[in-house]
């Protein structure tokens, strides 16, 4: 079992930055991929971004590229999406994933309770 804990939401005006983080805990983390999530209200929840247990291998939803970057700490156990030139459509619920690739999609296995990004125009 994992159990992952995000923070770092909250309102931002449009254009400004977030960094959000999630904080690992349970198995070996060094074992997972890891990755983001978002829920905008009334939507679907859709892939952001994940990266390997390396850090070395990021993918990012087309929306997202050039504009957010996810890293992660081993040593610290936590996963980060640092988001910048925010937009109103970035308004969403954010999840923190723990999972493993199969071919060569993410598959999250266990999931954090989400935290709140707000982007005004």
């Amino acid at each position: 079992q994992v159990q992952l804990v995000e923070s770092g939401g909250g309102l931002v005006q449009a254009g400004g930055s977030l960094r959000l983080s999630c904080a690992a805990s349970g198995r070996t983390f060094t074992n997972y991929a890891m990755g983001w999530f978002r829920q905008a209200p009334g939507k679907e929840r859709e892939f952001v971004a994940d990266i390997n247990w390396t850090g070395r291998r990021t993918y990012y939803v087309d929306s997202v590229k050039g504009r957010f970057t996810i890293s992660r700490d081993n040593a610290k156990n936590t996963v980060f999406l640092q988001m910048n030139g925010l937009k109103p459509e970035d308004t969403a619920v954010y999840y923190c994933a723990a999972g493993a690739y199969r071919s060569t999609s993410f598959y999250a296995d266990y999931w954090g309770q989400g935290t709140q990004v707000t982007v005004s125009s």
